[in-house]
């Protein structure tokens, strides 16, 4: 077996042993990863991003922990609030590991841990509350149980980024009676807003009417001023034929005669009315004798 060894052919045989023993203990660790070595059972070291080399039988990797961030997503959580309703509620987490010796050393079965932690911090909180505010603090709900529990989870190598609550589920009698008061709620916005909309319709039917009113006035007004006008422009030629009449007989210097037989003239125009009685002066009789005589003269 010892010449076997020294010959050739062993030697070969060891190389190939040495050189599998070789590669098994190089190690690579992966992106956003780190690996905890143990040497003899005790804690040795984080390896990083990168190749190493484990000494084999001495050393081992006792846990590979990924740095990405992670979701955790728990079951629902039964919770009492302030006003004796219980509830159901559950949770989902984001956190991220930032030192994996912690991770690993600090306690057993983190995640579970988690779980624990986030169901007590829940339920203290939500028994400080009424179910209306349960209902609508969420944000002030996910911003307390991240505070608390990034401070409880720090010892673990643990961040908490996020705390969402994904589901609040009330009792089947609460979501009646939430259900009614929603329905009653629409109906009465409902109600008001039909009737926003009458007034609002009979608001505009009355400005309509209120304007066509205006303008029929205006409308009017405008025609009986341009009448006014109108008999205002008649009555101001009249005066001025007249006076241009009045202006003519004056430039002419008429004698008695003329004036005499112009107020013949415009008794005549009298006589022609309905008028039964006409006293016609002293003056212009004489010529009213003479134009009968001319008129009958005429007619022979």
């Amino acid at each position: 077996m010892l010449e076997f060894l020294f010959t050739g052919g062993g030697f070969l045989l060891l190389a190939i042993f040495l050189i599998v023993v070789a590669a098994k203990n190089i190690i690579i660790v992966p992106q956003a990863s780190a690996f905890i070595v143990e040497r003899l059972g005790a804690y040795n070291g984080t390896w990083e991003t990168g190749i190493h080399f484990k000494i084999p039988l001495i050393e081992k990797v006792a846990n590979k922990v990924t740095l990405k961030e992670r979701v955790a997503d728990f079951p629902p959580q039964p919770v009492i609030t302030k006003d004796n309703v219980t509830m159901q509620i559950d949770t989902v987490i984001y956190f991220q590991i930032t030192d994996a010796k912690l991770f690993t050393y600090g306690v057993v079965h983190p995640m579970a841990a988690i779980e624990n932690l986030t169901a007590t911090t829940l339920r203290n909180i939500i028994g400080d509350l009424e179910l209306d505010q349960t209902l609508t603090s969420r944000d002030v709900i996910n911003t307390k149980m991240r505070a608390i529990l990034d401070e409880a989870t720090d010892p673990w190598g643990i961040k908490v980024n996020r705390v969402e609550l994904k589901n609040i589920i009330p009792p089947r009698e609460i979501q009646d009676a939430m259900e009614r008061q929603m329905k009653a709620e629409r109906e009465r916005r409902e109600a008001i807003l039909k009737a926003e909309g009458e007034k609002r319709s009979a608001i505009l039917i009355a400005e309509g009417e209120k304007e066509s009113l205006i303008l029929k006035a205006e409308a009017k007004k405008e025609a009986q001023i341009r009448e006014a006008e109108g008999e205002a422009q008649a009555i101001l030629a009249v005066q001025k034929a007249l006076a241009d009449g009045i202006r003519y007989l004056n430039e002419a210097a008429p004698n008695d005669a003329v004036i005499k037989l112009k107020s013949l003239e415009a008794f005549e125009k009298a006589a022609d009315g309905k008028a039964t009685k006409i006293i016609i002066p002293s003056e212009i009789q004489g010529l009213a004798g003479l134009a009968t005589s001319l008129k009958e003269f005429t007619k022979e």
